[in-house]
């Protein structure tokens, strides 16, 4: 179940839209504005604290030359502002900006508008082709983000189960703990690796490029994540080691300690070191995930018991139990916050994104609650059944004025006066406590996986802000163009469909991305892909896109339409040696 999700939210990240934390509230220039003089500095203002990239601010002339720019910087040291210096020797005309920053919470946002000097141009430039996100490293960042979050979970659930429950036999919980640090430390080396690619939406084998990665080490993000792996490092060079010396208190200290460690680094990189109160909603988000991974991961823990040869004993049960409902006190409490930080208003809880999913997480969480409290009855009678005696023998005394005077026949060991079976044994109550147990978990994988998206989602209050300032998309710069082209070229596994985005659609230089989609809607890899566009009206083409496989889709940043009309774009996807298909697509270039 939880493979098939994270393969279902993988093909869905690479088809989806990018999610903006920071947004834009005011610029300097104003987008749209004509200002009398050059301006010295491009200023941005965002809804919250943004990180800054060697390549943050794009400037092209009127006549689509890109300007010379120094190094971005914060102004007047506000972490929510970005400025760029501008040459003084700006001609009258009109100036595209297209920008580039990263979140506080880790996520890269992009955006572009125009200014003029003196006067507008006749024709304004196009918009530089905006690659907001490349869709396998998007696909692969987001996946290594769920495996960390379940990785941590399990860890952190496991020895909180083992400290805190104290089963009699760990030996069970070992693979747990081993495989939640190993998943926890491989996918933070990938989240890592993937950040300089996922910061300036590159394809993943920029990875490789030591420059782009050492541009990255400096971003919060980067450094929470260099904070993780040296703390799961220490954790299995010294800390266990040390616990494994120590008595039980110091050894709860040391798990303690490293947990609460571990959680802040993503607090640090996430939604709570952003926006409002941000001292209060990193100490809830530290408390809040630590609650939920000694639920959730404390679940699969003892599952993992009750399913061992020697089942845990019902002291061991009962002390999970309490832990379970202090965790979802705390969870409670945190999540009520939380929300009503994310929200803003009651309004939001339909009206947005982030409501809308933290809705669907609110649900998933009230099952999860009915489960816990089944398995909490479940725990009850295993804990009543294991005090009773093993034994009862009832007699009945003689009645008086019986026939013959004579007592009733003993009644059966466990059985009442009224000849009832006797009660189950405790084994009964652990096969019903390990399914309803397991029934928890399934729910658990769900409720972690709408928590992941959640996370990767714009905050409702700060949605409401962007909403409020001007809008940074002018009117001569239009969207991209997109476009679903279905195909089949015959056969059983032929068929499925090209998503291509054409950015900005208008005179001048374009860029292109292809994606391929499989019969089923998964990711599909093509030995060949060919875009071409032709504009019959005029005699001109067809003009060969020169798309090149970019590790998962097709893409170009260099196809040129001369001239504005409508245009017969020429799709051919060849899927084997021998079968291929061509399809066509009319779009219209504008000015």
């Amino acid at each position: 179940m939880l493979l098939g999700t994270v393969l279902v939210l993988l093909v869905l990240g690479s088809a989806a839209p990018a999610s903006a934390h920071a947004a834009l509230r005011a610029s300097d220039p104003e987008a749209g504005s004509v200002v009398a003089t050059a301006p010295r500095h491009i200023t941005l203002t965002f809804t919250e604290s943004v990180g800054l990239l060697d390549d943050s601010f794009r400037v092209y002339s009127p006549d689509n030359r890109r300007i010379h720019l120094e190094e971005p910087q914060h102004a007047d040291g506000a972490s929510d502002t970005a400025r760029t210096e501008l040459p003084g020797d700006l001609a009258d005309g009109t100036y595209t900006v297209a920008w580039r920053v990263v979140s506080a919470d880790s996520h890269p946002v992009s955006g572009a508008f125009t200014f003029s000097v003196g006067k507008p141009s006749p024709t304004p430039p196009a918009a530089p082709a905006d690659h907001a996100e490349h869709p396998v490293t998007k696909s692969l960042y987001d996946t290594g983000r769920y495996l960390a979050y379940i990785a941590a979970a399990l860890m952190i659930g496991a020895a909180a189960f083992t400290g805190l429950c104290r089963p009699p036999d760990t030996s069970p919980l070992r693979p747990a703990l081993l495989i939640g640090w190993w998943t926890l430390l491989t996918s933070t080396f990938a989240l890592l690796v993937l950040r300089a690619p996922y910061e300036n939406g590159t394809s993943p084998a920029t990875a490789l490029d030591p420059s782009a990665f050492t541009g990255i080490l400096s971003g919060r993000p980067a450094l929470a994540l260099l904070a993780r792996l040296a703390l799961l490092l220490l954790t299995a060079a010294v800390l266990v080691p040390l616990a494994r010396r120590s008595g039980p208190r110091v050894r709860l200290a040391i798990g303690a300690a490293a947990s609460v460690a571990l959680a802040l680094t993503w607090a640090a990189a996430e939604h709570a070191s952003a926006g409002i109160q941000v001292p209060a909603a990193m100490t809830s988000s530290v408390l809040h995930l630590l609650a939920m991974a000694c639920w959730l991961g404390g679940l699969t823990a003892l599952l993992l018991t009750l399913r061992a040869k020697t089942p845990p004993p019902p002291a061991t049960v009962a002390r999970f139990s309490r832990l379970a409902f202090l965790s979802v006190t705390v969870l409670v409490v945190t999540g009520l916050y939380q929300s009503w930080r994310g929200l803003g208003s009651w309004t939001a809880l339909t009206e947005s994104s982030y409501g809308r999913i933290l809705t669907a997480k609110l649900a998933a969480t009230v099952f999860l609650l009915l489960a816990a409290a089944f398995s909490r009855r479940w725990t009850t009678l295993l804990v009543t059944r294991a005090d009773a005696p093993a034994t009862v023998e009832t007699r009945v005394p003689e009645l008086v004025g019986a026939p013959g005077g004579a007592a009733d026949e003993p009644v059966a060991d466990g059985a009442d006066r009224t000849g009832a079976p006797p009660p189950p044994d405790p084994g009964h109550y652990r096969r019903v406590l390990r399914r309803s147990v397991l029934a928890e978990v399934a729910v658990a994988v769900v409720v972690l996986l709408i928590t992941t998206v959640l996370t990767g989602t714009l905050p409702a209050r700060a949605e409401a802000e962007a909403a409020e300032a001007p809008r940074p998309q002018v009117a001569g710069l239009p969207a991209a163009e997109a476009f679903t082209i279905p195909y089949d070229v015959g056969t059983p596994d032929g068929r499925g469909t090209v998503q291509i985005q054409l950015d900005p659609g208008r005179v001048g230089e374009n860029g292109l991305q292809a994606v391929v989609f499989g019969p089923r809607g998964a990711l599909t890899f093509v030995p060949e892909l060919r875009v071409s566009f032709t504009l019959a009206a005029k005699d001109i083409g067809p003009i060969d896109a020169k798309v090149t496989d970019r590790g998962g889709y097709w893409a170009t940043s260099d196809l040129t339409l001369p001239l504005e009309g409508t245009w017969t774009m020429r799709l051919t996807i060849r899927v084997s040696e021998l079968d291929q298909v061509t399809e066509t697509r009319q779009v219209e270039i504008t000015r």
